[in-house]
């Protein structure tokens, strides 16, 4: 007869720091990884113990990959090097830059990063304390360090990597020694990525003597996984509900959509993102060819690949999103001096990214550009991601999403965005490019007996429509309380019905509002979370986990200073005990964020 052993039973032969850090590693990682970590741990036991030097050896003589990931995109390219450096035959190990040993900083002697920067130039959330602790007083001297730092970034904000830069400068600054310089790469990645890695590997083998022939097989295969499809290949699936779930008098459209994942091997948990491959809308296209007076069918060659320019337009170039590099070729190609000076100044070039497309800058600055160059100044267009709506376990082989549409009007034109316009206009049997971006710092809590409070207005609510239900379905034993907010009550109550329906079941224990045209005074979720300050840190004092969803440049940050203000009045703190207090729930995990 099976025994099933619940994770409570087991008596752990760890100390409390490494079980917890165990527990955060193993927390985001899927079936077949887990899988892999419990078989390659069994065949690591199986060998018995080392000798002390092997031991030593192996904490100096490898090579570690660390990554800095919001989005997925730094953890993918470290999880590429690190799976070349192990088929080297190289002895590498790869963290999380929140699972990362800050004590071990001392021994490495070889290092890569990857990390990437978010919003206005701040670091990823998994490595808010690593970059922290770098950056202070007591970060180490690291002369026997060699270290190279691969910088993920979007052009089209002004801070265009600065983790990236700020890290290499301040490991240099502590006495390492670079093995290359720093590498930067915009949305389209691999053009930067891929040349870099070949070289960290190159370097790897220089340093640890290892042959370049040198090939050995990994101690253990990981389990693949079931998913034949993923970024680069991604799922057709079917559309089968697309409706708006605002009112008409909503100023904003906001769509929720259910996807059919049915064949596709695609699993995902509460609190993943769906990727969505997107296609430029068919009416801002013909703008472009008929600003520039272009022919869409002409041919174009660029790299291996030939297509009609509409086609690129279509589907492979960003026509939405205006980058650094795009404004500075246009401003070469069009000889406006006046567009020059206005580029060299840092500020006026912050305003022109955050509120201008691609098309507006063509038409305050016009030039000739033949088809050929254009392709090439442009961007790739990239897959937009979406926070999951649902609960495999409430849904089945479906997917939900919840969906606000960018269509708007400036500068006298009509301006759209890229992914919402193309879902908007996907009709019911239609077909979306997808694949699932896992969210290893966004899940629910292993242990269910743990609250949960969930802060998400507007669409930042939609992962915590596949929390309930998750809950819900699992029977889970902690409370959920969540905090939303919107314009309108009348208009904007996105899944009103759903919510109570949830209350009355007991599905969610605690629903606060903040609507915030609806008074005299603006009202948001902020002003919400201290009026319940007491109770809200009780919770987090007894161990419940804090989820924020949603706009990072205001939202995030007005929640993130009244968690201060409420840990300082409620918690007997000051306030810089109240910000190492919450740096600390980050840190553990306990206070998670997608923050966009």
């Amino acid at each position: 007869m099976n025994a099933v052993v619940s994770q409570e039973s087991l008596a752990s032969p760890l100390a409390a720091d490494k079980a917890a850090q165990l527990h955060r590693l193993l927390e985001g990682l899927a079936p077949h990884e887990l899988y892999w970590v419990a078989a390659r741990s069994a065949a690591l036991a199986a060998r018995g113990p080392q000798p002390a030097q092997v031991q030593a050896a192996a904490t100096t003589e490898r090579v570690t990959v660390l990554y800095g990931s919001q989005t997925g995109n730094a953890r993918r390219v470290a999880e590429q090097l690190a799976k070349k450096l192990e088929a080297s035959g190289l002895p590498a190990r790869l963290v999380r830059a929140d699972a990362y040993p800050q004590r071990e900083l001392t021994q490495e002697r070889q290092l890569f990063v990857v990390i990437s920067t978010q919003g206005e130039g701040e670091p990823p959330d998994d490595a808010r304390g690593l970059v922290d602790f770098i950056a202070g007083r007591r970060a180490p001297r690291l002369p026997a360090l060699r270290y190279a730092v691969l910088g993920l970034g979007d052009s089209s904000y002004p801070q265009f990597c600065l983790i990236g830069r700020q890290l290499d400068a301040r490991l240099a600054e502590l006495g390492a020694t670079r093995l290359d310089p720093l590498a930067e790469a915009d949305v389209d990645l691999d053009e930067v990525a891929a040349p870099w890695t070949a070289k960290a590997l190159e370097r790897a083998r220089e340093v640890l003597k290892a042959p370049a022939a040198a090939v050995r097989a990994p101690l253990l295969q990981a389990v693949p996984s079931h998913a034949a499809h993923d970024r680069e290949n991604p799922f057709a699936a079917a559309v089968l509900a697309n409706q708006r779930i605002v009112s008409r008098d909503s100023a904003r459209e906001v769509l929720h959509l259910e996807l059919s994942l049915e064949g596709s091997g695609l699993s995902y948990r509460p609190g993943d993102a769906l990727g969505v491959w997107p296609r430029n809308p068919p009416a801002l296209v013909w703008q472009w060819l008929e600003l520039l007076r272009l022919d869409g069918e002409a041919e174009v060659t660029h790299g291996d690949r030939t297509l009609p320019l509409a086609r690129w337009l279509a589907e492979e170039r960003e026509l939405t999103r205006l980058a650094r590099g795009f404004a500075l070729a246009h401003a070469r190609t069009s000889g406006d001096a006046a567009l020059v000076r206005l580029l060299d100044d840092p500020a006026t070039l912050s305003t022109l990214l955050d509120t201008h497309q691609p098309i507006d800058l063509l038409r305050r600055h016009p030039g000739r550009w033949d088809a050929a160059a254009l392709v090439a100044a442009l961007r790739p267009l990239t897959p937009r991601l979406y926070s999951i709506a649902s609960s495999a376990a409430a849904v089945g082989d479906e997917v939900h999403l919840t969906v606000a549409t960018v269509d708007y009007q400036a500068f006298g034109e009509r301006h759209w965005g890229a992914a919402s316009a193309f879902l908007a206009a996907s009709a019911e049997d239609a077909r979306v490019p997808v694949f699932v971006e896992a969210n290893e710092r966004f899940h629910l809590p292993a242990d269910d007996a743990r609250d949960v409070i969930m802060i998400g207005p507007g669409t930042g609510v939609a992962p915590f429509r596949g929390f309930v239900q998750e809950r819900r379905e699992s029977g889970a034993r902690g409370r959920n309380w969540l905090f939303f907010g919107n314009r309108h009550f009348s208009d904007d109550f996105l899944y009103q019905v759903e919510w109570q329906e949830a209350l009355k079941q007991g599905a969610l224990h605690r629903l606060d509002l903040a609507f915030s045209r609806d008074g005299a005074d603006k009202v948001y979720v902020q002003h919400r979370l201290r009026e319940r300050g007491k109770e809200l840190y009780a919770w987090l004092s007894e161990g419940a986990h804090l989820y924020v969803c949603g706009d990072a440049t205001h939202m995030a940050r007005d929640v993130h200073a009244a968690l201060v203000d409420i840990a300082a009045e409620h918690g007997g703190l000051s306030r810089e005990d109240a910000g190492a207090w919450l740096a600390d729930l980050l840190q553990q995990g306990r206070y998670a964020r997608d923050v966009y």
